[in-house]
């Protein structure tokens, strides 16, 4: 047991003796390596951020859209690695109830970097929204060039046209890699079948302007053919039809298509070249550059015989319109226009007959012949034979058929006295 003296000098002493507590900065880095490589990492990312921006930079001048594709994946991969750096931090070093100032300048750091982070989505949005942009101009001017090609195109054959029209014999046999087509049988069909659907697009607007004027569309058929036996009134139709038809294809046997011309010889390649040239162009933009060309005079011959004087009369209230057309014009009025659709037609398949070698011939198919599957087509689909008529015959002719090379193209005929399926 110590004196009292010597008890209470001790507490003293204890009472007055300094306490150093370990620091919080000795205890954090009793183990600096993981911290120091964490931080080396970071540097080195920032780097890498830096120069991944500044690839993406310069991908901008002059403008290349494959290097600001793997610029931006580059600064995006940067920008994920430095993401993953800081979550792995936070989840190794939990934030200190207390730190060191030294700390506390390192969690600047990482503040400071993250708004850069910020920054850098910014501009990464930016730089994307950018390259839209510039994606839609591109675009827009690959469709620009596109259509300016197809003007040029256009253009080219109307002057083609033109020359054409001046001198129809001239050789174009140098110019072969202007046109795409090819002179094939195939092709032939197609503008055969483009001349029928025009021959029944006109035929409809006549008929309709017929019933506006009046006339008894029964008694007209009649006159036309008045031995068809039709199966229904609306057949009737195709009476109009065939009338359309035989005018516009009387002719088509001979080069000239009845067309009175100056002794010019049109070799095959210069009949395909024309055929080329006009089939794509308006017929009235044709007919304003020369309306006295070859093709000027077929359309107005042609739409003489078709539109007989009795009917524009009745139609128009006056004659104004046949003597323009008489006098070298062409006029513009609607009905017209429908009537030069035709015209060129018609017109393109004499072209493109003559192109051939040997040339397309057509063939006639006459009212009372025999109906044959080998050379004719019925217009109607769903006829039945009479049992007692074994052997239909040909009522009209609304189609025309040809021979080309070996191969038959089947005119196209309504056939009389036959019943029809509903």
């Amino acid at each position: 047991m110590l004196p009292t003296g010597l008890k209470e000098t001790q507490i003293h002493d204890s009472n007055n003796q300094k306490v150093h507590p370990q620091p919080m900065e000795e205890t954090m880095n009793q183990n600096p390596e993981p911290t120091e490589a964490l931080i080396s990492k970071i540097f080195t990312n920032i780097s890498s951020l830096k120069s991944a921006y500044i690839q993406l930079q310069a991908a901008h001048t002059p403008y290349d859209p494959d290097k600001i594709e793997a610029a931006d994946k580059l600064v995006i991969s940067e920008l994920k690695n430095l993401s993953e750096l800081k979550h792995s931090y936070r989840e190794n070093n939990p934030r200190p109830i207390s730190v060191s100032p030294q700390d506390s300048r390192l969690v600047a750091e990482i503040q400071e970097q993250q708004s850069l982070l910020k920054t850098y989505e910014v501009m990464v949005k930016k730089f994307q929204s950018q390259i839209q942009t510039k994606d839609s101009e591109i675009h827009q001017l690959q469709q620009r060039i596109q259509d300016s090609n197809q003007k040029r195109v256009k253009l080219e054959r109307k002057l083609k046209l033109r020359g054409l029209s001046a001198k129809e014999s001239e050789d174009l046999e140098d110019e072969n890699g202007f046109f795409s087509l090819e002179l094939t049988p195939d092709l032939f069909i197609s503008a055969v079948e483009s001349a029928f659907k025009a021959i029944h697009d006109f035929s409809k607007p006549l008929i309709n302007m017929m019933k506006a004027a009046g006339w008894d569309l029964d008694a007209a058929a009649h006159s036309i053919e008045p031995s068809v036996i039709y199966a229904k009134r609306s057949h009737k139709k195709y009476a109009f039809e065939s009338h359309v038809c035989q005018r516009m294809f009387s002719g088509f046997q001979e080069e000239s298509f009845s067309v009175k011309q100056d002794n010019l010889t049109v070799s095959k390649e210069g009949f395909f070249h024309q055929f080329l040239a006009m089939r794509t162009t308006d017929p009235l933009d044709i007919l304003s550059q020369n309306p006295d060309s070859i093709f000027g005079k077929f359309c107005r011959s042609k739409y003489l015989v078709v539109v007989p004087l009795k009917m524009e009369a009745s139609f128009f209230g006056n004659l104004d319109q046949r003597n323009y057309v008489l006098g070298g014009g062409h006029p513009r009025t609607p009905f017209y226009q429908a009537f030069l659709k035709l015209a060129k037609s018609i017109w393109l398949l004499h072209r493109l007959a003559y192109s051939f070698d040997p040339k397309v011939k057509v063939f006639q198919v006459q009212r009372g012949s025999e109906f044959s599957e080998v050379y004719m087509e019925s217009v109607v689909k769903n006829v039945v034979m009479d049992e007692s008529n074994q052997n239909p015959k040909v009522g009209l002719m609304v189609m025309p058929g040809f021979w080309i090379g070996g191969s038959v193209i089947q005119s196209r005929v309504y056939l009389s006295g036959v019943k029809c399926v509903e």
